[in-house]
């Protein structure tokens, strides 16, 4: 009985106090980093998702202009021998 009179009769208990507070507190902060790397990762996939599909339509418009090209030279083509025949009859 003497040992729990005298350490209530020694004043405040600062280590035990710090522990309480300081503890919980880590627990908020790890909790909190982890749910903001969280949405961080689910940002950086739904960007990198973004990203693919951006890069398949770039291909796509780089293969529809050099079909585009492709045509153009045969109508180049097509317009000479019209114009070449133009100048052959008139």
């Amino acid at each position: 009985m003497t040992a729990t009179h005298v350490l209530a009769a020694s004043g405040t208990n600062y280590t035990a106090i710090i522990i309480s507070v300081v503890l919980p507190l880590g627990v908020v902060a790890a909790i909190a980093a982890i749910v903001v790397a969280y949405f961080r990762l689910q940002a950086h996939r739904a960007d990198a998702v973004a990203m693919a599909n951006y890069r398949k339509l770039a291909e796509e418009a780089v293969s529809n202009q050099q079909e585009l090209l492709g045509q153009l030279t045969k109508l180049t083509e097509k317009v000479r021998a019209v114009e070449q025949l133009m100048r052959e009859v008139g």
